[in-house]
């Protein structure tokens, strides 16, 4: 008995020892000591969220006035009257790590008889074009097939555009896809028959999209938030569903509530189906902030700097959104968090330098590319 006591105190004695040395591993002579293994440093995960953009005049992913195969023209800036295109040449440098520096090539290897899909909003769009003119350079290439038919994203009748595009880059068996969907939850008419139907709006659905198509994704990045507002819902004849029957719950009801009940939802979901696609990695990417200075889009609203509106860094551990960081914490689906990097960079908006927006009204929602959403995709890929 008592050797095995003896014995469990030369064991702790040893333990101590390791850990004492171990500080002096971690002193960086600043005063401070960090306790851990000596490789603590080494393993920590890298906050890509965390950083501050410098200056790189060398930075050229791709041309903003050369990338047409992919890029809508109201988002080329370079394909307007602006004149300023600073905004091109800033880098994202995260605090405590590289980033890995983008090549398309590398990309496509990496991501060889695999299908990455981006399903969200506009600005989800805004990143599949962005990534599109990324692997290519800019440059268009005959190496791509249109296989949007395989996800049923063809353009229906009487519609301006299909609800998505899906890309095959034939040397590698690589395919990029967006599918729309707005407010990521199931929408479907509550009656077929009559043109001006209302929309079942199910807040605990998925869109049907995903729930048809999932099996078949290997990255996954989702995205949602300007569309959650009275006007939206009101202008697209969208009703509040929960559990198959209009929403009665008051606190639901608010479109805040609603929203956190919808990113909650399908983030529950899609974590549950990862037992099933183990290999299928998940991102819910962050809300991208809006600029709008003195009003907003209808009212005057601007942003009409051609500098960054701060100089100052991201050091905060935890998201600025905090419905996505809430929805994923716990939960296999990562986040992609780009928020308050994308906040101190209010010159990078279309502004008033928009193609097709209207005499006065200032587009401060989304980005011109080359810009903000390829720093987006350059911590997608370090990520995958």
């Amino acid at each position: 008995m008592g050797e095995s006591i003896w014995s469990c105190f030369i064991c702790f004695l040893s333990n101590i020892d390791a850990v004492f040395f171990s500080v002096l591993d971690e002193y960086d002579g600043s005063g401070e000591v960090s306790i851990g293994l000596s490789n603590a440093t080494e393993n920590k995960v890298c906050n890509h969220a965390k950083g501050k953009w410098v200056p790189d005049n060398r930075r050229s992913l791709y041309s903003g006035s050369e990338c047409k195969q992919w890029l809508s023209e109201m988002w080329a800036c370079r394909l307007t009257q602006r004149t300023d295109f600073a905004y091109e040449r800033l880098r994202w440098q995260p605090k405590d790590c590289q980033m890995e520096e983008f090549e398309g090539s590398k990309f496509l290897r990496r991501m060889q008889h695999k299908t990455l899909a981006f399903v969200g909003d506009s600005l989800g769009r805004q990143q599949f074009q962005s990534l599109m003119c990324m692997i290519t350079a800019g440059k268009e290439t005959h190496d791509v097939e249109d296989v949007g038919k395989e996800y049923g994203l063809i353009l229906s009748e009487g519609a301006v555009r299909p609800d998505g595009w899906a890309y095959r880059f034939l040397s590698t068996n690589t395919t990029i896809l967006y599918y729309w969907s707005a407010v990521l939850c199931d929408i479907e008419p509550i009656n077929v028959n009559d043109p001006g139907t209302e929309y079942a709006m199910h807040l605990d659905r998925p869109p049907a999209f995903l729930r048809q198509f999932l099996h078949k994704f290997n990255v996954l990045v989702l995205n949602t938030g300007h569309h959650w507002n009275r006007g939206k819902l009101q202008a697209n004849r969208w009703i509040m569903h929960v559990g198959g029957v209009p929403n009665t719950d008051k606190k639901i009801a608010v479109v805040g509530g609603a929203k956190n009940l919808t990113v909650h939802s399908v983030v529950s979901w899609v974590s549950s189906q990862l037992l099933e696609y183990p290999s299928l990695k998940v991102f819910f990417r962050t809300i991208s902030p809006r600029h709008f200075v003195g009003g907003d889009w209808n009212t005057g609203g601007s942003c009409n700097s051609t500098t960054p509106m701060s100089v100052g860094k991201v050091l905060d551990e935890e998201s600025t959104d905090k419905v996505v960081a809430n929805a994923v914490k716990g939960t296999r689906v990562k986040i992609l968090d780009i928020t308050a990097l994308s906040q101190l960079r209010d010159e990078g908006h279309i502004s008033h330098f928009s193609i097709s927006a209207k005499p006065g009204v200032q587009d401060c929602l989304h980005w011109c590319l080359p810009g903000i959403p390829d720093t987006w995709n350059e911590i997608l890929f370090t990520q995958i």
